[in-house]
């Protein structure tokens, strides 16, 4: 079997919440950090999020 292409990485809320969305990337053909801008409950607002690995 071939390895997947896509990895999980972690996007952070950069409002210091500590609330995160996982979701898919396939690094070769994204090469750069993610940036979304994503729901955050605790806050109650949409705010940047930005890639993280998971550990």
């Amino acid at each position: 079997m071939a390895k997947s292409a896509t990895i999980l990485v972690k996007l952070v809320s950069t409002a210091d919440t500590g609330f995160y969305y996982v979701t898919k990337k396939n690094p070769r053909s994204v090469t750069e950090k993610m940036e979304f801008r994503k729901y955050d409950p605790v806050v109650k607002k949409h705010v940047a999020f930005k890639e993280a690995k998971i550990k």
